[in-house]
């Protein structure tokens, strides 16, 4: 496709592609075993811990470049913890001359963006009058400078907000969706960048749905859209969505996937709050927190257990970010608990903080995004923390150490570690106690940094902190998870349970929140139990 370009444009490509080709450290590309993604040349687990960053919108530009440099929004990526970036984008604008040909300047006047054209003159002048498609690569290869890893989604072929189930892009032969043309965007994109270190997948399409999705259609296009990319730029991931928008892949468990190469493929899926009336999160939270995490693991992460396991990539999950969402915080930490347990890799919605144009509006402020709506600021701070320990490589198939456990409180993001006087608190999760229960029922042993154990999880008192006992034999220090959730820990009786106070993350024993006499779950609940939701999550971490 024939590009509209300046020199000044081309001087500034070169030096960033230059730039990011000798900055990036890893070693590319990745490859699967198992369940896992490694590094091709040492065999090591690679963990993406991505974010989303939107650029398939009728702008064609990737959001924030009206708002700040290219280098800050970068550079605040890497600050914000993440390896990698879900870069979203639109058929269309690699396979239409009147979409990729387009300058930003032209592309955004024709939608009578006066301020962003503004905007991008003053805070990214040099991309003003280069194409969009120049545009992508230019921010792809600034994410290569920081060593971030990319991976290409394909979310729509019309530009436009995704998703609904009659909008034209969401199936195989919808109004939008040519099977034909797709598979020369895929092709055209992998070709692009195949001298593109950073870029270490593709995700061949976003949310399948609507009513004319099958499994028929899914298995003849989707090894077509794998060999496209495959034959362009073997290096790449292949990441496949399934069906229902990305929350359902159950069909593969008696119809596995075939492609014509091996050690590439990866699956994904979405997991969302907004599938459940926010009422039952409020009122029946442990039960729909079993119920949502039982079904995305009976639809999709059973692909990291089968008999040929394969890795699963959580491509989308988020939270308003305002923190004035109850539903959404208790279905974070639901969530959270489940991806740390299962140690899956994952990319958070979203990175923007507002966009340029959304479904009509001008400037829309997004929530969930990582940035304020002035890409100022992080919106909340404290979403960092609770993402700390997803972020780790908490299993690492190459090592041989022994099992143990972190005490996980998915709320703070905070891992319990033994305090002052024998008590427990919570902690960074990087270097926190190591924990042992050898069956349900039996004591939680706290490990020495020699061989050997510290003492024993001991409740004290109802509104007592939680305390490490040497005393390994009575009642206060056997341990069982009650409430449907699993995610309750109760001394034996059932009625103390472990909870992290909010104001000190001192980790104390409370009356069992949401549970009757027998520990099972009331009906109904007004109280929250999300400060008493911990999970033991196996680790060989040394």
């Amino acid at each position: 496709m024939a590009k509209k370009n300046s020199s000044h444009f081309h001087t500034f490509l070169l030096w960033i592609l230059l730039f990011s080709f000798a900055k990036l450290s890893k070693s590319l590309p990745l490859s699967t075993s198992s369940r896992w993604i490694l590094d091709d040349k040492t065999g090591s687990r690679v963990k993406l811990t991505c974010v989303n960053w939107v650029g398939h919108l009728e702008p064609l530009v990737v959001e924030g470049l009206q708002k700040k440099p290219l280098p800050y929004i970068v550079d605040n990526v890497a600050l914000m913890g993440f390896n990698c970036v879900r870069l979203t984008w639109a058929t269309f604008m690699f396979t239409r001359e009147n979409y990729g040909n387009l300058t930003v300047r032209e592309s955004l006047n024709q939608l009578s963006l006066d301020g962003s054209v503004a905007g991008i003159a003053m805070n990214n002048p040099q991309l003003l009058d280069a194409t969009v498609v120049e545009v992508q690569k230019a921010v792809v290869y600034e994410l290569g400078r920081k060593n971030i890893m990319v991976i290409l989604d394909n979310h729509v072929s019309k530009p436009q907000w995704c998703c609904g189930g009659d909008d034209g892009n969401g199936f195989f032969g919808d109004e939008f969706f040519d099977p034909k043309e797709w598979l020369q965007g895929l092709a055209a994109v992998a070709n692009l960048y195949k001298d593109a270190p950073n870029v270490v997948a593709m995700s061949m399409r976003n949310e399948l749905r609507g009513p004319r999705q099958n499994t028929n259609d899914w298995y003849e296009y989707i090894p077509q859209g794998a060999a496209a990319i495959h034959g362009e730029n073997p290096s790449l991931l292949i990441i496949v969505s399934g069906l229902g928008y990305e929350t359902d892949l159950s069909f593969v468990k008696e119809k596995p996937l075939v492609l014509n190469f091996t050690n590439k493929l990866v699956y994904e899926a979405h997991w969302y709050a907004f599938d459940t009336p926010w009422q039952i999160w409020l009122s029946q939270t442990n039960q729909i927190c079993a119920q949502r995490s039982q079904r995305f693991a009976d639809h999709s992460a059973f692909v990291v257990s089968s008999s040929k396991p394969v890795p699963l990539f959580l491509s989308e999950f988020g939270a308003d970010q305002r923190g004035g969402n109850e539903a959404d915080n208790r279905y974070l930490s639901c969530l959270l608990a489940f991806v740390a347990e299962h140690d899956l890799d994952w990319a958070l919605w979203t990175l923007q903080g507002s966009y340029i144009l959304r479904q009509g509006v001008v400037e829309l402020e997004e929530v969930y995004g990582m940035f304020d709506v002035n890409w100022d600021h992080i919106r909340n701070s404290t979403l960092s923390r609770r993402l700390q320990l997803v972020k780790q490589i908490i299993w690492d198939p190459k090592s041989n150490n022994t099992t143990h456990s972190k005490l996980y409180h998915p709320q703070s993001g905070l891992c319990a570690q033994i305090g002052n006087n024998g008590s427990v608190r919570g902690s960074d999760c990087q270097s926190p106690g190591r924990w042992k229960q050898q069956e349900a029922g039996s004591s939680i042993q706290l490990e020495a940094e020699a061989e050997g154990t510290f003492g024993c999880l001991r409740a004290v008192g109802d509104g007592q902190p939680a305390t490490v006992s040497s005393d390994c034999g009575n009642q206060t220090t056997l341990w069982k998870l009650v409430s449907s959730s699993q995610l309750h820990i109760a001394a034996q009786g059932g009625y103390l349970c472990l909870e992290m106070n909010s104001s000190d993350s001192v980790v104390v024993t409370r009356k069992c929140l949401c549970l009757d006499e027998n520990s099972n779950d009331v009906p109904n609940c007004a109280e929250n139990p999300e400060g008493q939701w911990f999970k033991l999550v196996p680790t060989n971490e040394s």
